[in-house]
C-alpha cells in the first residue's frame, strides 16, 4: 500500500481542489519560497510548518504567525499532531488534511505476463521497502550510533542531564532518527528500533555520562506494553546507580488511569519520567493534573521565536509553566536557539533548557575519544 498525504481545499466554485505533500518539511505562507504558497489576505509570509513525527503522523506548527493556525477551528499556539480529515485553517484560509492509500499489488495470469513500456509520468509502485536488510543489521547493532545532548539549568548554564538520542552510522541509511522511524513504520518495526536506541545509550553512552540523570526516548506503540516495563526493571537491576529518566511521548499520554499506574510503577523501581512534546496545542492538562510528571518537556514549536512573539502566546505559555511547577514538575524549554528565547524562557520560570544554544548533541565517537 502507498500512503500519500495530501491537503484539499474547496475552490469558489465548488470544486475540490488538492495538494500533494510530496515531502517533509513542508511549508505553507504566503511568499513565493513555500512549498504551498496561499496567497490569501491574512496569512503569513512563513505562515506554518507541517513536519513527520515519530508517530507517524504530521506535526503542524504554527510560526507565529499574525492571524494564527486553527486545528478543527480550535486555535493551537506551537504545534500539534494532526490526524486525518483533521480541518485545518492557516489564518482564513481553509484545508483538510487527507491520505490517498492506492494498492498496488495485482496477481498476473500467465497471458499477461508480457514486456510493457512503463508510460511517462507513470508512478513507481512501491511494493518493498528500499535498505530492508540494512535495516535489520542496525536492529542487530550494526551501523548503530547515538549521541547526548546536554540539558542545562536555565539561571546557571550549569549541565544537569543529557538526553541520549539514536543514530546511525550505515552509508546506506538515513542518519536522523526521524527518517529511521519511516523506514521502521514501513516495515511495522518501529518498536524493536526504539528498544535498540535505548540499549545502544544506556550500554555505550551512559558509562561516559555517569553522574547525570539521562533521558531516554520511547515509542507509543510501546509505552504501556508489559515487555517495555520489564526492559526498564532489567536496566534497572543491571545499572542500580544509573538515574534514568523516561521521555513518554504525547500520544501515549491520553489515558490517565494507565499513566497513573505506569508512574506508580516506575515509582517502585526508582525511575522518573517527562512528559515530551508539551504544548497549547494538545496541552493534556487532564493527564497532567492526574498523573504529574518529574519532568514536563515543552514543545519547541511552542517556544520558537518566543521572544517575538505577541503577548497572548507569552501569556498562555506564561500559565502553563506556572501550572505546571504547581503540580511539582520541572519545565523543561526545548530546541532553544537564541539567546533571546533563553531569556524569555527564563523570566518565564522554565528552570531546565535544552537545544542548540546551550549544547548541540555530541556524537558518539566524541564521547568514546579521551577527554
Amino acid at each position: 500500500m502507498e500512503r500519500q498525504w495530501f491537503l484539499e481545499s474547496i475552490a469558489a466554485d465548488g470544486s475540490h481542489v488538492t495538494y500533494n505533500i510530496t515531502h517533509l518539511p513542508f511549508r505553507v505562507g504566503r511568499d513565493p519560497e513555500n512549498d504551498l504558497v496561499v496567497a490569501t489576505l491574512g496569512l503569513s509570509r512563513h505562515h506554518a510548518l507541517l513536519t513527520p513525527d515519530i508517530s507517524g503522523r504530521i506535526r503542524l506548527t504554527d510560526m507565529n504567525s499574525t492571524n494564527g493556525s486553527f486545528v478543527n477551528r480550535r486555535r493551537i499556539e506551537g504545534s500539534c499532531l494532526l490526524d486525518e480529515n483533521d480541518i485545518v485553517h492557516f489564518g482564513t484560509a481553509e484545508f483538510r488534511l487527507r491520505i490517498r492509500v492506492s494498492d498496488q499489488t495485482r496477481i498476473l495470469s500467465a497471458s499477461d505476463m508480457h514486456t510493457m513500456l512503463v508510460p511517462n509520468g507513470m508512478a513507481l509502485s512501491e511494493l518493498f521497502v528500499p535498505n530492508e536488510a540494512e535495516f535489520l543489521a542496525l536492529l542487530d547493532g550494526h551501523g548503530m550510533s547515538g549521541a547526548a545532548q546536554p540539558i542545562v539549568e536555565a539561571h546557571t548554564g550549569k549541565i544537569y542531564a543529557y538526553e541520549l538520542l539514536g543514530r546511525a552510522n550505515h552509508p546506506l541509511l538515513p542518519v536522523s532518527p526521524i527518517r529511521l522511524f519511516e523506514l521502521a513504520s514501513a516495515l511495522d518495526r518501529e518498536v524493536e528500533l526504539s528498544v535498540a536506541f535505548r540499549k545502544f545509550g544506556i550500554a555505550a553512552l551512559a558509562p561516559h555520562l555517569r553522574g547525570y540523570p539521562l533521558f531516554a526516548n520511547t515509542h507509543p506503540k510501546e509505552t504501556f506494553s508489559e515487555e517495555f516495563f520489564k526492559s526498564v526493571v532489567s536496566l534497572r537491576r543491571d545499572m542500580p546507580d544509573l538515574d534514568l529518566v523516561i521521555e513518554i511521548h504525547e500520544t501515549a499520554v491520553t489515558e490517565p488511569d494507565r499513566l497513573k499506574e505506569l508512574a506508580a510503577r516506575f515509582r517502585d523501581i526508582g525511575v522518573r519520567f517527562a512528559y515530551d512534546d508539551f504544548g497549547a496545542g494538545q496541552a493534556r492538562l487532564n493527564e497532567l493534573g492526574e498523573a504529574p510528571a518529574h519532568f514536563v518537556k515543552f514543545d519547541m514549536g511552542l517556544l520558537h521565536d518566543i521572544h517575538l512573539a505577541s503577548e497572548r502566546k507569552r501569556r498562555v505559555v506564561r500559565d502553563l509553566v506556572k501550572l505546571v511547577l504547581d503540580l511539582g514538575s520541572v519545565p523543561l524549554a526545548e530546541g532553544i536557539e537564541m539567546e533571546a528565547e533563553a531569556e524569555i524562557c527564563r523570566e518565564m520560570g522554565f528552570q531546565l533548557i535544552q537545544g542548540f544554544l546551550t549544547g548541540k548533541p555530541i556524537p558518539a565517537d566524541k564521547l568514546f575519544a579521551p577527554t
